[in-house]
């Protein structure tokens, strides 16, 4: 059975025939075939897309691809009105310039465009239909919650980065803008919002974001505003006002990823893959749970000593009870706690001692000792003796020469998961 989409005898724009086609290139059920001709149009028009970059000769692929075509079927039945949601795929031979837009490195890869923009996080949880429309669902939730009393705001989670807004009403432009912000940057912040005319002190933020102005937290009314919360219980990062333009989207966008995303970032099982993509080395903090802190002064250190450090290492920080197997390959125990490491990938290296980050210079010359090689070196021909640290080591007898194997590049890509471009080649 053939099904045709004739549109002889019908005058219709551009735009139209391309929503036609990919209407009639969908009929018969499953994701969609993007292509170079197709993919801007779809990405354009649809709140979410949703897509798997694929090779027909993958075994990966062949695997997933008919659970991705029924996930395809069951969300056009959940969300059938047009605009919301597209699950796509893309035949990466024959659309190799569409991969090579998107930095494919490895099939299959599934990425998340939402409002045009891809989001920095590929999907990487369980590949079954459940869990798929799951994740769907999860994406086409509203990313922002109404607050009615600003007293409110004193209840949230101190551990959370915010954005918080408040808006004369939901149909202005501005509203729409920070909405479209808030789809984007939700997996990294919580947004927050409030509606109505403030003239008066109960709309002063003052008493909730304590750092700032008072005066400059009040709403007047035809004055929208939003602010930013750091992560109080975490991190001694300042509150601050938004002072630029609502009306520019790229504006608005960069300033919200600069204070959603930190400096400082929490690892987690998660996230560890998406991690180890980034092709840094981690600088990593082990603490128990509820030293919090050791947090503090460990963000506060990086943030004040290594700032030009960002573009050359992975600031992390980790439970030291979850992460209990890499501190037993260090020879150490959650009683040992708080404590640094490198993980080079290939080895670990032990910094001496928590509280050396509080002697200037004694971290940054941690982290140029890796760059330099000299813990490789060390490694495979014991301490340098004309350094002050190993000789001070030696009549400690703290020195280890032997330091263990990476064990988070166990959390990178899996051979079990993926075919890695560069193993092809």
């Amino acid at each position: 059975m053939f099904v045709f989409c004739d549109i002889s005898g019908v005058r219709i724009s551009i735009l139209t025939f391309l929503l036609v086609s990919v209407w009639c290139s969908s009929a018969n059920g499953g994701a969609l075939s993007l292509t170079q001709k197709n993919i801007d149009m779809t990405l354009a028009s649809n709140e979410l897309v949703f897509i798997n970059f694929y090779a027909e000769w993958c075994h990966f692929s062949k695997l997933l691809a008919p659970i991705f075509d029924e996930v395809a079927d069951k969300v056009k039945e959940a969300f059938p009105e047009e605009g919301r949601v597209v699950i796509g795929k893309v035949d990466c031979d024959d659309e190799s310039s569409v991969a090579s837009r998107f930095h494919i490195t490895k099939y299959p890869t599934l990425k998340v465009i939402r409002n045009g923009q891809p989001t920095k996080r590929e999907y990487r949880g369980q590949r079954s239909t459940e869990a798929f429309v799951e994740f769907v669902k999860k994406q086409l939730e509203d990313p922002i919650k109404e607050f009615h009393d600003l007293q409110e705001l004193t209840k949230l989670d101190l551990k959370k980065r915010m954005i918080i807004g408040y808006f004369d009403r939901k149909d202005i432009p501005e509203y729409q803008m920070f909405r479209r912000v808030a789809t984007n940057l939700k997996d990294d912040c919580q947004f927050h919002v409030g509606f109505g005319n403030c003239s008066n002190e109960n709309c002063d933020f003052g008493p909730l974001i304590p750092s700032l102005d008072a005066s400059k937290a009040m709403h007047p009314p035809g004055t929208q505003i939003i602010v930013f919360r750091s992560d109080k219980a975490l991190s001694n990062d300042d509150d601050e006002i938004y002072k630029g333009s609502l009306q520019n989207f790229d504006e608005l966008n960069i300033w919200t990823q600069e204070k959603c995303v930190p400096l400082v970032r929490e690892i987690t099982f998660e996230n560890a893959e998406e991690l180890t993509e980034e092709g840094l080395p981690f600088l990593i903090l082990f603490h128990a749970p509820d030293d919090l802190e050791s947090m503090k002064q460990y963000k506060d250190v990086i943030s004040s000593t290594l700032l030009d450090e960002k573009q050359n290492v992975n600031f992390l920080v980790a439970d030291g009870l979850k992460f209990a197997h890499p501190l037993h390959h260090l020879g150490k125990s959650p009683s040992d706690l708080p404590l640094i490491a490198i993980d080079s990938f290939r080895h670990m290296y032990l910094f001496p001692s928590f509280q050396d980050i509080f002697v200037p210079g004694k971290l940054k010359s941690f982290l140029q000792d890796l760059y330099s090689g000299k813990l490789h070196r060390e490694f495979h021909y014991g301490p340098d003796t004309n350094s002050e640290d190993s000789q001070q080591a030696i009549g400690q007898g703290k020195v280890q020469t032997t330091p263990p194997e990476s064990t988070f590049k166990k959390l990178a890509p899996s051979k079990n998961r993926y075919t890695l471009l560069r193993d092809e080649l």
